[in-house]
């Protein structure tokens, strides 16, 4: 049977990775894994994770299921921690929320939910979007179409073209938004066009898909929330998917959610059991270490406070070093202006330089990133940031 298969093209992303790992250089520095990393390259364990996986082990007498849906204990924190404590959809009962296993769990899960309640439905994504949007959405079932949202040439969102064509969309179809920290392009919707959108899904009918990966890596928790919480007061249905994966650093671990804000009450209880259903149908049962992390965490005031503390401390660095690499470049090289890598929040950016250019860093100045250019802003530190600043001025 599967000598039918065809050997498939290395994950471009993975493909640059190995290639870092292959580079003898000392100096070598990597600008396109996508996760945090700390002044001296190591992906940190929080204190609070720490302390609260501790307790956990302390505490636990047992390692059997959690149920379909989750730990419910999670669900619960990760509702209040996305939605608000007060949000009119939770008081009144709209959101249902299933553990999964990472943001990618929780996008495979509501993909399927989407095709239950509309077979055929198509998913609108902007142009660019995280890379495994796509691949993943598609092997699920569904259809993509692209909506336009950053001009490369400008370094800014195409807002007056991505309303456009949201004006020309149907009733019910599906829009996925970034909440905040856009991967991969750093550029996020500020409250007057998160406001301008939430008129137009409401007057057009539109479900928002909001792919909510990076909360608290922005301007904020509560800042960064602001989007996602207009659209679940304005809209009778958003789905919503969350990832623990960069604002807890709980990678390994594959902790995130889907929630599902409904029409009311009755419809959440329905949503709740369609999207545990389709879970049980992939995965059967969701892990629940990171997520008894998660749920310690916020669950415990200290720990919490703790918590938001260091989550400040990871945001703060990654606007200092975006911040920090454009004064480098600006030191160097006059025609070029990179100021927009400054306003952009999150993990990435786009240089916005050739193919050619890229692989001249990576061949010449072992300066490793994606070939769209795209760069994570987490891998700059105190230490390399004159040597990248040198080698990209090299290249231009």
């Amino acid at each position: 049977m599967f000598e039918t298969l065809e050997e498939l093209p290395q994950d471009a992303i993975l493909g640059i990775m190995t290639l870092f790992r292959e580079d003898q250089d000392p100096g070598k520095i990597d600008l396109s894994v996508g996760v945090y990393q700390d002044e001296d390259g190591n992906t940190p364990i929080l204190d609070s994770v720490r302390r609260a996986e501790q307790q956990i082990i302390a505490s636990q007498n047992t390692k059997s299921y959690v149920a379909i849906a989750g730990n419910a204990g999670f669900n619960a924190q990760m509702e209040t921690l996305m939605f608000g404590a007060d949000h009119p959809a939770l008081r009144d009962g709209r959101v249902s929320t299933v553990q999964s296993p990472g943001g990618s769990g929780g996008l495979c899960v509501a993909a399927h939910l989407f095709l239950r309640a509309k077979p055929g439905a198509r998913v609108w994504i902007s142009d660019p979007s995280w890379p495994n949007h796509s691949p993943l959405l598609k092997l699920a079932g569904l259809t993509l179409e692209q909506y336009p949202y950053y001009d490369r040439e400008k370094h800014r969102i195409d807002f007056d073209a991505m309303l456009a064509t949201f004006e020309k969309l149907d009733s019910g179809e599906i829009v996925l938004l970034h909440g905040c920290c856009h991967n991969p392009s750093g550029a996020d919707l500020s409250r007057d066009q998160w406001d301008a959108l939430a008129e137009l899904f409401e007057r057009r009918g539109l479900i928002p898909f909001i792919d909510f990966a990076y909360l608290g890596l922005g301007d904020g928790i509560d800042e960064d929330a602001y989007g996602v919480r207009l659209m679940a007061e304005r809209l009778p249905e958003v789905v919503v998917v969350s990832s623990c994966s960069k604002n807890f650093g709980l990678y390994r671990e594959r902790v995130g959610s889907v929630s599902i804000v409904s029409t009311g009450k009755t419809a959440a209880k329905i949503a709740l059991s369609n999207a545990s259903n389709v879970a049980r149908g992939i995965y059967s049962m969701p892990p629940d270490h990171g997520a008894a992390i998660v749920a310690e965490i916020l669950s415990n005031e200290k720990l919490r406070t703790l918590w938001h503390g260091e989550v400040g401390a990871m945001r703060n660095r990654l606007n200092l070093l975006r911040q920090l690499l454009v004064d480098k470049l600006a030191e160097r090289h006059q025609e070029r202006d990179f100021s927009f890598i400054a306003r952009e929040r999150g993990m990435f950016s786009f240089l916005g330089i050739s193919r050619e250019q890229i692989v001249r860093l990576r061949e010449e100045f072992h300066v490793y990133m994606v070939e769209s250019s795209r760069i994570n802003i987490a891998g700059v530190n105190q230490s390399n940031a004159d040597t990248i600043a040198d080698a990209i001025v090299a290249v231009l």
